[in-house]
């Protein structure tokens, strides 16, 4: 008798199995189906590529749950952050919040429409850390916090030094933390047009990360491959879920002639790059990527021109966000 129950306990062993498979699998698709939590929270101080000097490139930056905040970029400050106090997202003066919340600057190049914010306003801000791939420091240095053009705010360069900023120059590929906030940072160089060099910050937040570019062009436009080697980096993160965002610039309509371009990119460009993107992930679909576009420049009708061309030439269906000014992102 017990061989005859042990034989018929041998048999259901492959129906039990293929259940627990089964109840595994429909797990995974239902966590896969469950909107993750945010990760970080993004306040936009400046969207546009240039011209208008109210609103130009910076970026806000915090874990979620966290006012300490990073600044990717910072070509306005005081207005992005007054629009910000005006929609509620602060609670004090532009002033106060950059002194007190605003903890460093990540700069991806020293091109003025991505530095002017940072240099007006550093007579009343706090002292923070600078950093940057040393080629851009180097230029904020000499050009820009020198006695040439104006107050040495920095702790190197022309003497007297005030000492409110410290360079803190990335390597790139090294992860560093971002003084006191909880987030880390690794930067990457990218080509801007020859000779100009740009970065893209990779900003994690525990196991969770959001990608930025400063300003690029297209590897087959730059005869580079600096976009190659970052999507390797950014590619084993898409496909893990763990890359909630990249933010990327679309400074000109796809009209614009390759040799105008003077290093970015266009919708038809970008969406090139991201399936490189895609290939190196193994992806067929961008589908749960947020794609934040960046520094469209605002002559004429260039904007909306760029959403939509976009919004019509996007083949792997990534979820394209077009960030306004003082409005807050949760990713």
């Amino acid at each position: 008798m017990n061989k005859v129950i042990a034989f018929a306990l041998f048999l259901t062993l492959p129906l039990f199995h293929a259940g627990a498979a089964r109840a595994q699998s429909n797990a995974t698709a239902a966590a896969a189906q469950t909107p993750a939590k945010p990760a970080f929270t993004v306040i936009p101080l400046g969207v546009r590529g240039g011209l208008d000097e109210s609103n130009l490139s910076a970026y806000l930056v915090a874990a979620k749950g966290s006012d300490d905040y990073i600044s990717l970029d910072a070509g306005t400050l005081y207005t992005g952050l007054q629009k910000a106090v005006d929609n509620g997202l602060f609670h004090q003066p532009p002033g106060a919040v950059l002194r007190s919340h605003v903890k460093g600057y990540f700069i991806s190049h020293p091109h003025l429409d991505h530095v002017a914010g940072l240099i007006i306003n550093s007579p009343d801000d706090s002292a923070k850390n600078i950093y940057g791939l040393a080629t851009c420091l180097a230029t904020l240095q000499d050009k820009y916090f020198s006695w040439k053009s104006w107050a040495n705010f920095g702790d190197e360069g022309e003497k007297p030094q005030l000492k409110k900023y410290h360079y803190v120059t990335l390597e790139p590929g090294r992860e560093i933390a971002a003084d006191n906030t909880p987030l880390f940072v690794q930067a990457f160089p990218l080509s801007h047009g020859k000779p100009f060099e740009s970065a893209a910050f990779l900003v994690r937040s525990s196991t969770q990360y959001l990608l930025y570019l400063g300003d690029t062009g297209a590897d087959s436009l730059e005869h580079s491959d600096r976009l190659h080697t970052l999507w390797l980096v950014a590619g084993p993160l898409l496909r893990a879920g763990k890359l909630k965002a990249i933010f990327i610039e679309t400074s000109f309509p796809d009209e614009q002639p390759d040799r105008l371009l003077f290093g970015h990119l266009t919708p038809r460009l970008l969406m090139q790059e991201m399936q490189s993107l895609a290939n190196l992930a193994e992806l067929t679909s961008l589908g749960g990527l947020n794609l934040i576009i960046t520094h469209r420049k605002p002559t004429g009708n260039n904007e909306e021109t760029i959403r939509r061309q976009l919004e019509a030439n996007n083949p792997l269906n990534a979820r394209l966000i077009f960030p306004e000014q003082g409005k807050r992102i949760d990713l």
